[in-house]
């Protein structure tokens, strides 16, 4: 393999395998933050991260199949510039075996219609006398897999942890069977394409294989349980963030303030009462620097010892 091969498919498309997982986190991330599946604008958020994040994977893996020494680099090129994640995948089975089911092919079939078409309907003065294919497409798909029922009234789905567990499941699926391809092939050229970054975004995609954030839900849970309990954290950094005079939150219960922790995207009424908190000045002028540090412990190192040497 000549020198600008190995560096185009060593460094370049390992840079592109590192993007492709970062959409497919980013979508499945925000679709974890989503209560109901019911705005159009956010299944396009998450249909649109993950349209790309698949087309990119699917393009290392032709590349690594295709490319070699005697191909003709422009056609090849020019051959590549399409959003058709079924072309893709035909593509990639003409040399390697994926055993993908029915679900499958039925949700690249809807990212590629998605990524083709459906995304610019809106774009048209007739998409005024029809619903939404982005949406409805979306919500039919899931209906049917999982058995459930659209609501009527509002056009919705419940974004249960069953629906999550299954987009996550069958998303998994698709890329992980694209990554262990690019792993073999890259192998077999001598390129380490398939690499990724630790505690990057596609570590937690390609590495870890999870495609939901049930873990890291569940730990921020267990975060609060310590912090709270008198048997759970009481370090020094527990005993600095208790000495600060807390701020008088007293609009809804304390699981409504929780929440504000799992799902900052679309709930602003914590926000606002903060925000009430700012324009009334019922918040210290250095409240900020009080607080700045936490979350980010090593900007508080100056903070601790002087908090340390007043207790003293």
């Amino acid at each position: 393999m000549n020198e600008p091969d190995f560096f185009w498919k060593n460094f370049r498309l390992g840079t592109e395998l590192q993007i492709s997982g970062t959409h497919i986190f980013n979508a499945l991330y925000f679709l974890d933050k989503l209560e109901y599946l019911r705005h159009e604008e956010d299944i396009f958020e998450f249909l649109y991260n993950v349209s790309l994040g698949i087309e990119r994977i699917q393009k290392i893996a032709i590349i690594l199949i295709e490319h070699n020494e005697n191909t003709e680099q422009e056609q090849f090129e020019k051959d590549l510039i399409t959003h058709n994640h079924l072309e893709l995948l035909r593509r990639i089975k003409e040399n390697e075996k994926l055993n993908f089911g029915k679900v499958h092919t039925k949700f690249l079939n809807l990212t590629s219609d998605f990524y083709n078409s459906y995304r610019y309907e809106r774009f048209n003065k007739s998409s005024v006398y029809h619903k939404n294919s982005d949406k409805y497409k979306f919500l039919e798909f899931i209906a049917k897999e999982l058995n459930l029922e659209i609501d009527k009234d509002y056009d919705y789905i419940e974004n249960s942890k069953q629906v999550k567990k299954f987009l996550g499941k069958c998303i998994g699926k698709i890329v992980c069977d694209f990554y262990e391809i690019i792993g073999k092939r890259a192998r077999q050229i001598g390129t380490f394409t398939y690499e990724i970054r630790y505690e990057s975004k596609a570590f937690k995609i390609f590495m870890a294989k999870q495609f939901t954030f049930e873990n890291e839900n569940n730990l921020k849970r267990e975060i609060l349980v310590s912090l709270l309990n008198k048997n759970g954290l009481n370090d020094e950094f527990t005993k600095y963030i208790k000495s600060i005079e807390p701020l008088n939150f007293e609009s809804f219960n304390s699981s409504h303030y929780i929440k504000y922790f799992f799902n900052d995207i679309n709930d602003f009424s914590a926000i606002n009462e903060y925000e009430y908190f700012i324009d009334d000045k019922q918040i210290p002028k250095n409240r900020n620097e009080e607080i700045f540090g936490i979350g980010e412990s090593h900007y508080l190192q100056n903070e601790l010892n002087d908090f340390m040497g007043e207790e003293e």
